[in-house]
């Protein structure tokens, strides 16, 4: 079979030394100040580099250096987006990200690792801007949170580079806020009026993240929920339903990570062509988890690949 095998990483968040052993344990090896493996391999980042972890600097010279080398690509996570928004003005004496201790996602932590070195951040600001939102390889496809024809199409190959684009792209309401935010965070739906459900920290929510695939002509909106279905009585509108993507079985394969699903959980495909690898490696000593793809159009189960450790 005439493909190029892949191994596709999940969000990394500054963890840098599960890095290291989870690409040591994938057989690749140090070559030239980067990582090469010896079977001409190469991987996919699925975003999400900073914010949270210990060693994001590191992380990040890892990726680039593997994407400058041609042994990698890197696609853009909402961290990465959220990380340009809140070191851009919004024309209003503000940020089009707020600096607010509760929206900046463990962001504090990557600015305390850069102390010092400003001119090397707006760098990586910059090198930021061009990651993509999307990959399509034909045979594969790589999203940060969740694939949408139609938020690809609102995009139209525009990147934040672009300042205007940018800006429209932080403003609630435009199209293409509407795009990023499905791409880079996943869709969201609204729990039926006078309904809702206590997040993880007990905060009251009324907005739930849901699949993108494998969507019912009708269902509780609490058994969509991404990333563990939960038991909350409240039927999701119609209308809700309709605009939800719903990627097919017959697509190509599709990667993502992004949704924090708990590290107990069986590393398996959700479908037979979806994988998310994200299994909350940001904290503690939760796995960093990686997929081995050779070409196979249905995901099987024997070919995740994680690791805990710092070391090989």
């Amino acid at each position: 079979m005439n493909t190029q095998p892949y191994d596709l990483i999940g969000d990394i968040h500054g963890q840098y030394g599960k890095l290291v052993a989870l690409l040591t344990r994938l057989g690749y090896r140090t070559h030239g100040g980067t990582w090469r493996h010896p079977e001409g391999r190469k991987v996919i980042f699925l975003g999400d580099y900073i914010d949270r972890g210990p060693a994001v600097r590191e992380t990040l010279h890892t990726v680039r250096g593997m994407v400058n080398a041609g042994d990698a690509q890197a696609i853009m996570g909402n961290h990465e987006f959220n990380a340009v928004c809140w070191h851009t003005p919004d024309r209003n004496g503000g940020w089009l990200r707020k600096h607010t201790s509760e929206r900046d996602g463990g962001h504090r932590t990557t600015l305390a690792q850069f102390a010092g070195l400003d001119a090397e951040w707006q760098e990586w600001m910059e090198w930021m801007k061009h990651l993509p939102m999307t990959l399509d390889l034909g045979k594969l496809r790589a999203v940060h949170a969740s694939w949408d024809e139609a938020a690809i199409t609102i995009i139209g190959g525009r990147d934040i580079r672009a300042d205007d684009f940018l800006h429209l792209s932080a403003t609630q309401g435009t199209p293409e806020f509407y795009a990023v935010e499905t791409l880079l965070k996943g869709p969201e739906i609204d729990m039926p009026p006078g309904h809702f459900f206590a997040d993880k920290e007990g905060i009251a929510r009324r907005k739930v993240r849901v699949r993108w695939w494998d969507i019912p002509e009708a269902a509780q909106v609490s058994r969509l929920a991404m990333p563990e279905p939960f038991d909350v009585p409240g039927d999701a509108a119609p209308h809700d339903l309709r605009r939800i993507p719903d990627y097919g079985v017959d697509e190509p394969p599709v990667f993502f990570g992004h949704y924090w699903l708990p590290p107990s959980r069986e590393r398996a495909p959700l479908a037979p062509n979806i994988a998310c690898l994200d299994y909350s490696a940001a904290f503690g000593d939760n796995a960093l988890t990686a997929y081995r793809w050779d070409g196979e159009q249905v995901l099987s189960a024997e070919k995740f690949v994680t690791t805990t450790s710092t070391t090989s």
